[in-house]
């Protein structure tokens, strides 16, 4: 038996990579989340058995252990199990934790990585995160920390040129004041909204105004002066 975490991608179904795809080819059960599309099981048999394990911003169908426990009673069960995630299992992704509980009941795995939305869906649009003369560092942080832990590991004041944040629209008022402590409220700020997929949305602010809109989720925030370079290749693209 062998268990398969593998990263679907930032949303679009073409996005995945050859390798997660056969692996589902032959895929006996799937557990599957929220920020995984769909359409992507098409690629495994028909009898396939298909589990949804989503979780959202406020609304968990499983709780993290729910999952594991369900991964491993899968894994006993079936000679190939896949745990299908959105985005990268392992960018803010729990694929840690998954492996982990794996690790405690014996149980083989392979990892196939995914294209984390953070790089995916910037990229698909043109937006380059780095770039010689503006960016030459970028930070990938999470914008919704683990409530139970003691204390924030984020202090938001990352150096990199340019910072990106994951999971981080419902705390934006929150976020964006801390990051203004260290960064100037004039910082350019693009926010990706269903990144890769036909309904994406962009909006553009300042660090300072972007909490002013109204901003639907999944969406991630992109920060720094690659951005205003990208408002001229937006520019152009239309």
């Amino acid at each position: 038996m062998v268990v398969y975490l593998i990263g679907a991608g930032p949303g679009d179904a073409d996005l995945i990579t050859l390798k997660a795809v056969k692996a589902l080819n032959k895929a006996d059960v799937i557990l599957y989340d929220y920020l995984a599309n769909e359409e992507i099981l098409a690629h495994a048999p028909e009898t396939v058995e298909r589990i949804y394990v989503g979780k959202k911003a406020g609304e968990h169908y499983k709780t993290q252990n729910q999952i594991n426990e369900l991964i491993i009673e899968q894994a006993q069960t079936h000679e190939n199990v896949v745990r299908l995630k959105g985005g990268d299992p392992f960018v803010f992704g729990r694929g840690g934790e998954e492996i982990l509980a794996l690790m405690e009941h014996d149980i083989k795995f392979e990892v196939i990585p995914g294209v984390t939305s953070a790089i995916g869906a910037p990229t698909s649009l043109g937006l380059p995160v780095t770039h010689r003369a503006l960016a030459t560092s970028v930070t990938i942080v999470t914008g919704h920390e683990d409530p139970t832990k003691p204390e924030s590991q984020v202090h938001w004041d990352y150096t990199a040129d340019t910072l990106i944040i994951l999971m981080g629209i419902g705390n934006i008022k929150e976020n964006t004041s801390e990051i203004m402590r260290y960064r100037s409220a004039d910082t350019p700020v693009c926010v990706v909204e269903n990144g890769t997929l036909a309904n994406e949305n962009l909006l553009f602010g300042t660090l300072e105004d972007i909490s002013d809109k109204k901003i639907n989720t999944p969406a991630i925030m992109i920060i720094g002066e690659v951005v205003n370079l990208y408002r001229d290749i937006y520019d152009y693209q239309r």
